[in-house]
């Protein structure tokens, strides 16, 4: 049986995922946002930063999260940024399906991560990428213009927000644009850390 379509991301209090400026999407703003996650063992553990770290729920988070995915799609945006900040065994582990218009080859990293890069639209990309990942789940990594995307095409069955005690003033937003008319959405989980709150909905039709 089909696993489950999910987002998981790092939000503000004020609402935004991601600076809007792309040579900021790695910079001091969004390590901010991130906070919660750089100094979790399961972190360091996946892109081979060395031992320790932080154990507890942040950290189990994160694995739960990486355990559950067996494929990823994400927008071009999201990829040229972080084809330039991942290591070169990029920490997906899975297969990869990239929303674009630019036509190449799959590309392949060590470590199990290949990405492939889909041309015609978001429905195939998670078609091939629900093949791929077989009983286990896909998650839209992102960024927020594809997430927006999935959730306003009704092809999302649940999210979790990790809500950061940092505030943008401007960026990103999730859920600028959404459909706000056709979604009805449940809250399933809600999960306070020292560094974050971790909300969880499912998304059904209003």
């Amino acid at each position: 049986m089909a696993g489950k379509v999910f987002f998981s991301v790092s939000m503000s209090l004020d609402g935004y995922i991601a600076p809007e400026s792309t040579e900021d999407l790695m910079g001091p703003l969004w390590r901010e946002l991130q906070q919660w996650v750089f100094p979790q063992r399961f972190f360091r553990e996946n892109l081979k930063f060395g031992e320790g770290g932080e154990e507890g729920r942040d950290n189990d988070i994160l694995r739960e999260t990486f355990e559950r995915t067996g494929a990823s799609v994400m927008g071009k945006r999201m990829f040229d940024a972080g084809a330039h900040a991942w290591p070169e065994e990029a920490p997906f582990h899975t297969p990869v399906f990239v929303v674009t218009h630019e036509k190449r080859d799959p590309w392949e990293r060590p470590g199990g991560t290949t990405f492939h890069f889909v041309n015609d639209g978001i429905e195939a990309a998670l078609d091939q990428a629900r093949e791929a990942a077989g009983d286990r789940d896909v998650r839209i990594a992102g960024g927020g213009t594809t997430i927006l995307e999935y959730v306003n095409a009704g092809l999302v069955d649940e999210f979790s927000i990790a809500l950061s005690p940092v505030l943008f003033g401007t960026g990103i937003r999730l859920f600028e644009g959404v459909d706000a008319g056709r979604l009805a959405l449940k809250q399933v989980r809600s999960e306070p850390s020292p560094r974050a709150t971790h909300l969880t909905y499912t998304v059904g039709k209003r």
